[in-house]
């Protein structure tokens, strides 16, 4: 046990083996997904991260050590969302023939993203530094972080409620489409964006390269509206 302690030790004052741990959960979620015909409940992110907290807890291991060692895939985030631009630039003919539906649906998502989650946390009692936090949860994580420390939120708790908004999207959005009996690969990409940012834009690229383009779409339009409105929507709540 001793051997073992001293090995698990030296493993884990180095980086590759958080990134490693973070490649191969991501891996068996994808793995699971694939096995399951692609089911939207068996999503490889909520997966991984399920994985991951397992594995940091049993080895008591803080999540500043296991970031020092994955920040890689957190730096990758950037250039993913700037490859972002080669399925837009391949629909844009699509995409400039639905700029008005695209900017209602927009104006629509945007402020039911934030009334919503404000109105419900408000029912249930919530004030405060917490329910000012839940006001960016829909927007992707940086623009979220910044919009959260802004308006007096908790950028830490905005950070979580991001990606849990994210994978409950990625996860429910599918089935519910498919229950309103909505097809157009258009209006499922554009929704999946608006509401669940990059996860949710990840997810839509698995059903077509047009729905993931109209995603990215949303997701870049939905950062830029909410950081504009959020504050002036926690002002009529506050």
């Amino acid at each position: 046990m001793t051997d073992f302690a001293d090995i698990w030790s030296y493993l884990a004052s180095g980086p590759l083996l958080w990134l490693t741990a973070t490649l191969v959960a991501y891996l068996i979620g994808a793995r699971l997904q694939t096995l399951s015909g692609r089911k939207p409940w068996v999503n490889p992110v909520l997966i991984a991260v399920a994985l991951l907290a397992v594995v940091l807890m049993v080895t008591r291991t803080d999540y500043e050590t296991y970031f020092e060692g994955a920040q890689f895939v957190h730096f990758m985030l950037g250039p993913a969302t700037v490859a972002l631009a080669v399925p837009l630039y391949d629909n844009r003919a699509l995409i400039r023939a639905s700029s008005m539906p695209m900017l209602a649906a927009l104006i629509a998502g945007s402020f039911t993203a934030i009334l919503s989650a404000l109105a419900i946390a408000r029912a249930f009692g919530v004030t405060g530094e917490v329910l000012i936090s839940l006001a960016p949860k829909s927007t992707t994580a940086p623009v979220a972080l910044g919009v959260a420390e802004a308006i007096g939120g908790s950028p830490t708790l905005t950070a979580v409620l991001v990606i849990l908004t994210g994978i409950t999207g990625a996860v429910i959005a599918a089935p519910i489409l498919n229950l309103m009996r909505i097809r157009d690969d258009r209006a499922r990409g554009f929704a999946l964006g608006t509401a669940s940012h990059g996860i949710g834009t990840a997810r839509a690229f698995q059903e077509s390269q047009t729905s993931g383009a109209f995603a990215g779409v949303a997701m870049g339009l939905n950062a830029i509206v909410t950081a504009l409105i959020a504050p002036l929507v926690i002002q009529l709540f506050l």
